[in-house]
């Protein structure tokens, strides 16, 4: 019996990870309180790990999922710490039980990991992606700005980019209203992190991958040009830690993600890693690119450039188109007033207006563009 080999994913990795700023990291944050929103997912667990090394006063673990909420309050509380974890069972859109625990605890500095993710599901619920990543990354914002929170790090993702999808267009509008308030704010600095897919991820295609590799296959993709910028979990919330301690306000980072990947090579190197020979022992299938989806993420949009920072692996996004759209609070507040009456199609229609390099893909609301 052929045994069983583990797949390296670091070896796909081409980029080294350059050592952080440890000293600004924990001069930031130690002693203090902080608050992590989807504190139980991937990125949000990864990021309260991390934070412990510097030894903040307490982490408030705040998340919707009970199960993965107690799991993680259970696995971190067996970690030798001084830091108090406080496990917050709560919706960021419940904007009373949000205000009282900003009230009671009075954090510091906020990570706002906590969004729905997953594009071809997204593109049929768009109440949802609503509610989540834009209502619920306001009222945590104006949370932030009520309370004089110092530091608030948005974590985004490279789908914000040129956006195809509703969930790439979700979070292109809350990053917007995320610049719109730290303009207005004198205390608080709000800072918006972006990356692309995350390998481990509860999202990720490694585990899927996985999956139809033992069970003897195919392995699916949607397309064989279809291609990623990876990081490990690790890396992303070592960079995120990072970007928060340096940032000043208004501030897109977009990490260094190395050369994307494409998923065809990552299907088949998996496959060897198993012992098994691609196409031969394990078919692999492309079934179609899925609602959203596009064969490429973009870095920066035709009006931005990369500027570099102190760290090289975090670039700093600058735009300079000087006819950019003019975004206001009100805006958004109009929108997000009209949502409970207004259909698919209509909220769609908003996004569009509100993001105009807003393109469906491979959707039923293509036809809109």
């Amino acid at each position: 019996m052929t045994k069983e080999r583990k797949f390296q994913i670091e070896g796909l990795l081409k980029t080294p990870q350059e050592l952080l700023h440890k000293e600004q990291i924990s001069n930031q944050v130690s002693g203090k309180i902080i608050l992590v929103t989807g504190a139980a997912g991937s990125i949000g667990s990864e990021i309260v790990k991390q934070l412990l090394v510097y030894v903040p006063k307490t982490i408030l673990l705040v998340d919707v999922a009970e199960i993965t909420l107690n799991k993680l309050y259970l696995k971190l509380e067996s970690i030798p710490s001084k830091t108090k974890l406080i496990p917050c069972l709560a919706d960021i859109n419940e904007k009373s039980l949000m205000h009282n625990l900003f009230t009671i605890y009075q954090p510091d500095i906020v990570y706002h990991a906590a969004a729905n993710k997953h594009v071809p599901l997204l593109e049929g619920f768009p109440h949802q992606a609503i509610q989540n990543n834009i209502l619920g990354t306001k009222i945590i914002a104006d949370l932030a700005i009520i309370f004089q929170v110092k530091t608030f790090v948005f974590i985004s993702t490279d789908k914000a980019v040129n956006p195809s999808s509703i969930m790439g267009a979700s979070k292109r509008i809350a990053e917007l209203y995320i610049q719109a308030v730290n303009e207005s704010s004198a205390q608080s600095q709000f800072i918006i992190t972006r990356f692309g897919n995350v390998f481990g991820s509860s999202g990720s295609v490694v585990p899927i991958f996985n999956k139809q590799i033992k069970s003897g296959g195919p392995v699916t993709i949607t397309h064989p040009d279809m291609e990623r910028y990876f990081m490990t979990i690790t890396q992303a919330c070592e960079l995120v830690l990072e970007s928060g301690a340096m940032g000043n306000g208004g501030e897109i980072f977009m990490f260094d993600m190395g050369a994307p990947i494409r998923i065809l090579d990552l299907a088949n190197q998996m496959i060897k890693a198993a012992g098994l020979m691609p196409e031969i022992e394990i078919k692999i299938e492309c079934i179609g690119l899925r609602p959203g989806e596009k064969l490429q993420e973009d870095l920066i949009t035709i009006h931005d450039v990369l500027m570099d920072t102190k760290h090289s692996q975090i670039r700093l996004v600058k735009s300079m188109n000087k006819n950019k759209n003019n975004f206001n609070k009100k805006e958004i507040n109009v929108f997000l007033k009209q949502l409970t009456t207004l259909q698919e199609v209509e909220i769609v229609i908003e996004m569009k207006k509100i993001v105009p390099e807003f393109k469906s893909n491979h959707s039923i609301y293509s036809a809109l563009d």
